[in-house]
């Protein structure tokens, strides 16, 4: 169905000779952190039974009028700094209109011309450099309740649990050009707002999931084509996968003559192909109007102020200080600091370790032995088997020469179990690395002595057989001696 190209980091689909460009803009659904609803005192809490987190303002009972939770008001305007955009400091929720079964109003409170949050911007780290996104705006509005269709095959059921509950919907404009894009986007997103603690971004419970416009072009071309939005998608991968089939559908369209319809559609998961949902509505099929029980959100200077002050060091700041303190390479920076809870992991390694520290070397263990421990094991950073004050034990270890870095792998299958004390380990199994010279210096002249053709052999300009020698040394220390001082001898002694 589809050649695909990703020349000079560019995404494009081949037809003939026609090359065409995707674009990509994204509706991205981002559920507020917060113990209560947007305009009730409800609970949030995931997984709880069904309709047990309802309050008659969620149920729209007549004459339940809603109150804004101020709280979540502050983590929206706090969202919108963290994306580098303007704060509006008035602005309006709207009634937008729309029946369906588990929207109990009628209508939902949104915002449409005035936005909590204008425009703003995000940098991705790309592998061939940074790229700018722009954000359209950001603005609030309450969540729906939940049709549930599996429970009875004649019958559907409404959970209003989610009914009221606070949402950011983050618009950002068409800059996307690519499903590798798109990853880097969410991801992006995600990390800022959970340096922010504004959401969580668990996409398995629902707190973060996208609208996806997709439309494509040929590549010379300036003007937008068609687009189609994929409605709720709840998964990066899924968005990508969405991405892919829905641009090279409408690529086909065109090249078979045909127009591309301008609809809502849905992503087939287990099909892997989007279907038409709608004809894609605009603004007026909605009857946005000013809602009546609600007066305009005005906040002054100083309330944006007081959050300001309340704003940690986001990513990219940290990934600035961690490259210009530290010295690591932007590559490893970006890793780092790509999760709030690695880069808190990181650092209180590099404060355990004291003075006289490897960095390098923690970063390699870091992102090597650790992540791949807690990637067989489906943990985040925040569940480590190994605790950040004794995998600094452990870098010191080897640092320090007490243990080569290869006995350091067998030290560290132990501490996985329970998180043990690196230096309890070395000590209870006798690991500890060979370092005398004296007691080294007789190991390798009995070596020597027992193989005195090889180092004939190597005298006479065989220089291989070195590599035989060094081998022997460390088989008959167990492993234990000091590979620096064994080179450093033999090359003495040879």
């Amino acid at each position: 169905m589809d050649e695909m190209s990703n020349t000079n980091s560019q995404y494009l689909i081949d037809r003939g000779d026609n090359q065409y460009e995707v674009v990509i803009g994204l509706e991205v659904h981002a559920q507020v952190t917060s113990n209560s609803k947007l305009f009730s005192s409800s609970p949030t809490k995931f997984g709880s039974e069904p309709n047990t987190q309802v309050s008659l303002v969620d149920a729209a009972f007549p004459g339940m009028l809603p109150v804004i939770n101020k709280f979540c008001v502050e983590q929206a305007i706090k969202t919108g700094i963290g994306l580098n955009a303007k704060i509006n400091k008035r602005s309006v929720f709207d009634r937008k209109n729309y029946f369906y079964a588990d929207l109990p109003q009628g209508y939902q409170f949104s915002q449409f011309k005035d936005p909590i949050v204008g425009e703003g911007k995000v940098i991705l780290d790309m592998p061939d450099g940074q790229k700018e996104v722009g954000i359209e705006r950001l603005h609030l509005e309450q969540d729906a309740g939940k049709s549930i269709h599996d429970l009875d095959p004649q019958n559907t059921f409404v959970d209003l649990n989610r009914s009221g509950v606070a949402l950011m919907e983050i618009v950002s404009k068409p800059d996307l050009r690519s499903p590798d894009e798109v990853n880097a986007y969410i991801k992006k997103l995600r990390s800022i707002m959970r340096y922010l603690g504004t959401c969580d971004g668990n996409m398995q419970e629902g707190s973060l999931r996208a609208d996806v416009n997709v439309s494509v072009r040929l590549i010379k071309s300036k003007d937008y084509g068609t687009r189609c939005e994929i409605k709720n998608v709840n998964s990066i991968k899924f968005m990508q996968m969405a991405i892919e089939y829905e641009a090279n559908r409408q690529v086909d369209l065109i090249e078979e003559g045909k127009s591309i319809d301008q609809e809502t559609r849905l992503f087939d998961t287990k099909k892997n192909e989007t279907r038409s949902m709608r004809s894609k509505e605009d603004a007026h099929d909605y009857r946005y109007f000013p809602d009546p029980d609600l007066l305009p959100l005005e906040v002054s200077q100083e309330f944006i102020d007081n959050i300001k002050k309340d704003i940690p060091e986001l990513p990219d700041d940290k990934k600035k200080r961690f490259i210009d303190e530290f010295k690591l390479s932007p590559y490893e920076a970006t890793i780092l600091v790509s999760d709030i809870e690695t880069s808190k992991y990181f650092e209180e390694v590099v404060a355990k370790m004291g003075k006289n520290k490897d960095i390098k070397l923690a970063v390699n263990w870091i992102t090597g032995e650790l992540f791949a421990v807690l990637n067989d094991k489906n943990l985040d950073i925040s569940q480590s088997p190994v605790s950040a004050k004794n995998l600094a034990i452990l870098v010191n270890l080897i640092k320090n020469g007490t243990i080569s870095g290869k006995i350091a792998k067998t030290v560290f299958e132990f501490m996985i179990d329970g998180d043990q004390d690196p230096q309890k380990i070395v000590e209870e199994k006798g690991l500890k690395q060979q370092s005398d010279p004296k007691a080294l210096e007789a190991l390798i002249d009995k070596i020597i002595n027992d193989n005195r053709e090889k180092a004939i052999e190597y005298k006479n300009g065989k220089e291989k057989l070195f590599g035989f020698f060094v081998g022997q040394a460390m088989k008959a220390s167990g492993g234990k001696a000091n590979p620096q001082l064994i080179n450093e001898i033999l090359k003495k002694k040879l």
